[in-house]
């Protein structure tokens, strides 16, 4: 059984990599941070630490709070930063070598779909940071008092220059194949350029400034090579087709990048309130505090978080949960922001502000998993940080040697290391796997599936283990009482007084507890219309995995399972014949003890959920093998397996042996675990990847778990394990197409079959290609 203090008993188990996770947020110690700065590449720890630690006097003073621009933390500052100019890995790649050659910098974390650069610095260098950012041709945005960064739309850039660009090019080819004067063809060609080619002309100045080799450092050099060479029509088509190119790769990971907060639309503005004078009145839903009473109409989207406190009605809860059937919902249910409401006017009251809402935890959620790198993503980063330089290095070979070792012709083999030049560029490899990575977890979030970073959704697909918790997980999690018989030795059983005073010293023990069990028992009480006065219980103690104890007049009595009975030694053979029978029909044995003898048992049943039967069966037909761990008997565990499907299953499992069974799972492959309760805290941080079941409105869960549930449908599981599968091989794809085409077109052009606008085509095509491969997972 689950009680109030069973966490406690917990917590001392729980694995390291769960306590990390809020060491992170709160950040390391003084002497960690300087190791931390490592992470930044050819940056060395400063050894002083002067300035690396905030005074004890400072820290205490500010309380590590919200400065409004900044977050205190141990190792100084943490910033966030929008750039809305940082679009692909070539601004971070030019961002990360500005910065992090500042001793005053001590760490970076980029998130190029939101556009955020979060910096980790020294208590007064924020304005340096930012300085430093501007000398890159960018403009940074810092967060205002209230911690917020401004509501912005990007500006529509005009077209026209394009157009006119794009005509002077075709112009251009037009009047060469004409054989019309060059300086025709200078000229429109000059045209083409300066009207598409000067932002990046710009962009690849300040990267050669900064002995930076992006993309528009290389298409810079490689377009003014062809003017030098007088190559003025091809010139002018690589520059437009380029900008064309750039503009439809801007385009597509915008729609990867608004998949998650287009999620914040589903929200209304406005809610309507009841004010102190009795009215209602229509505010600003950001305005409304928790507490306030919120009126919606049929038809209405709800606006925030709540328990509805008068009328009934049918809500359409599929923004967050994935479901696709309305739900039913009464008086002290909760009610969600973002969901319809399908029926009848309710009120509800407020249990969230606007910006803590369930909602807004999840697009929050998914924005942090946007940041981090999944195993491929950062492989892919360490492959491009050398494979740019080796084909600089290769083309300006192919330049110099072969006119000077061969004698051939230096037009040729310069103008080859010009095509190699814009080839080099890895901006489709870097870019494939973001884009897919995102799109997955937009995906997931719009099923009520919400993956807490890249590296779970990748690894997803290697799973060959699935523990499960049985009680709220693959049942129903709400048993009903089904027997009560008194056990009392020498007394009338049929007796009255005898069976109600065991019924008063079980429920008064029972609504301690927060075990469905336990919970069980006290509604069978009420239901039945017998008034139990609850006893006085002192010295009360949850049993973790065996159920409660406490004193009552003095006594000591225990409400517990199988396995505590037999713990106490006041298990007999008769008894064991009972809980046999019962426990074969699938039903969980309780029973009420003193420290001498069983006094009463109660048996109640769960029922098992029809989507667990068919999540096991999806599951069974990936290749997942399931294991149920519960902490009920075994014959209830075999009973409750075996109408479902599941492969094995283990009863009398208390948090620690679950946390063994795990780790002895974990000699064959990656294990998953889906819990619900604290009693699966152990296990669900231990394996793999964890499951937080029925994970709606729960703070803890969204914030600990892998992977957060949002609804109780156990088939989101086999859901995220096919979406991991898809990723995976969509991942492949990309870098398979990245690395094909280009490798091609490099072949063609030592050949001599490449020209510079078929170079431009195969990268930017192949660009577009893996942006428009991974944004497939959005359709899925």
């Amino acid at each position: 059984m689950k009680g109030d203090a069973m966490s406690d008993s917990i917590d001392s188990r729980v694995s390291d990599r769960t306590k990390s996770n809020a060491v992170e947020r709160v950040g390391a110690c003084c002497s960690s941070a300087h190791e931390s700065s490592s992470a930044l590449e050819n940056k060395e720890p400063d050894t002083q630490g002067a300035s690396c630690c905030i005074p004890e006097p400072l820290l205490e003073s500010l309380n590590t709070s919200s400065l409004g621009q900044s977050q205190v933390v141990a190792e100084g500052l943490r910033t966030p930063i929008r750039i809305m100019q940082m679009d692909c890995p070539t601004e971070e790649a030019m961002i990360r070598k500005k910065l992090g050659g500042m001793p005053s910098v001590i760490s970076m974390e980029f998130n190029l779909m939101q556009r955020i650069l979060t910096v980790v610095h020294t208590t007064d260098s924020l304005k340096s940071v930012l300085d430093a950012v501007r000398s890159l041709g960018f403009e940074p945005e810092v967060p205002d008092a209230q911690g917020q960064l401004a509501d912005v739309s990007e500006q529509k850039k005009t077209w026209w220059p394009l157009v006119v660009a794009g005509v002077a090019a075709i112009a251009a080819e037009a009047v060469s194949w004409m054989a019309a004067p060059s300086w025709l063809a200078a000229v429109l060609a000059l045209v083409a350029v300066g009207c598409s080619g000067l932002t990046t002309y710009k962009k690849g100045w300040v990267a050669i400034r900064h002995a930076d080799l992006n993309m528009n450092a290389l298409m810079s050099i490689a377009v003014t090579g062809a003017f030098i060479l007088g190559q003025w029509p091809e010139a002018a088509m690589v520059m437009v087709l380029f900008t064309v190119a750039e503009l439809i790769e801007v385009k597509s990971l915008d729609r990867a990048r608004n998949a998650i907060s287009g999620l914040m639309q589903l929200t209304p503005d406005n809610a309507t309130v009841l004010q102190e004078d009795g009215s209602w009145q229509l505010v600003d839903a950001k305005s409304v505090v928790v507490g306030s009473i919120v009126r919606i109409k049929p038809g209405e989207r709800i606006g925030l978080d709540g328990l509805i406190v008068y009328g009934r009605s049918t809500i359409n809860q599929a923004p967050i949960t994935g479901e696709s059937l309305p739900v039913d919902k009464a008086e002290g249910d909760k009610v969600f922001a973002g969901t319809i409401n399908e029926a009848s006017a309710f009120e509800y009251r407020v249990t969230a502000a606007a910006n803590n809402t369930t909602l807004a935890r999840i697009i929050h959620a998914v924005e942090e998993a946007q940041g981090t790198k999944a195993p491929t993503q950062r492989f892919v980063d360490q492959f491009a940080r050398l494979y740019t330089p080796i084909v600089f290095v290769i083309s300006l070979g192919v330049a110099v040697l072969p006119p000077l070792l061969m004698g051939a012709s230096w037009f040729d083999w310069v103008y080859k290391a010009l095509v190699l030049l814009v080839i080099a560029c890895p901006c489709a490899l870097v870019i494939s796997t973001p884009v897919t990575i995102v799109s997955g977890l937009a995906a997931a979030a719009r099923r009520g599936i919400l993956i807490k970073g890249g590296v779970y959704l990748e690894s997803g697909h290697q799973l060959k283990y699935l523990a499960l918790d049985k009680t709220g997980t693959i049942t129903h999690g709400k048993p009903v009482q089904t027997e009560f018989e008194v056990l009392l030795t020498g007394r009338d059983d049929a007796s009255t007084d005898v069976a109600k005073e065991c019924r008063r010293l079980a429920v008064s023990l029972a609504v301690r507890s927060d075990h469905p069990v336990s919970l069980a028992i006290a509604k069978a009480a009420e239901g039945e219309g017998i008034n139990v006065d609850h006893a006085r219980v002192d010295k009360f103690e949850a049993l973790a995995g065996r159920g409660v104890k406490g004193e009552i007049d003095d006594k000591v009595y225990f409400l517990g399972n199988h396995r505590l009975i037999e713990e106490l030694g006041v298990c007999t053979p008769e008894l064991e014949m009972r809980l046999d029978r019962l426990e074969q029909q699938g039903k969980s044995v309780v029973m009420l003890a003193g420290r001498q003898q069983v006094l009463a048992l109660f048996a109640v049943a769960d029922t098992v959920k029809e989507s667990s039967r068919k999540a096991i069966v999806e599951l069974q037909k990936l290749g997942i093998k399931t294991v149920m761990l519960t902490g009920d008997n075994q014959h209830t565990a075999t009973a409750i397996a075996g109408q479902v499907g599941i492969d094995e299953a283990r009863g009398n499992q208390l948090p620690e042996d679950k946390l063994s069974a795990i780790q002895a799972m974990e000699a064959e492959g990656l294990v998953g675990m889906v819990g619900d309760g604290i009693n699966d805290t152990p296990a669900l941080a231990r394996a793999h990847i964890g499951f937080a079941m029925g994970a709606m409105g729960t703070d803890t869960a969204i914030e600990t778990a892998d992977v957060a549930l949002m609804g109780d449908d156990l088939r989101k599981v086999p859901s995220f394990i096919r979406l991991s599968r898809d990723t995976r091989t969509i991942l492949i794809q990309n870098i398979s197409l990245a690395l094909g085409i280009k490798a091609v077109f490099m072949v063609l052009t030592l050949m001599g079959m490449g020209t510079m606008w078929m170079a431009v085509f195969a990268d930017m095509g192949a660009s577009l290609l893996v942006v428009g491969n991974g944004l497939r997972l959005l359709r899925k």
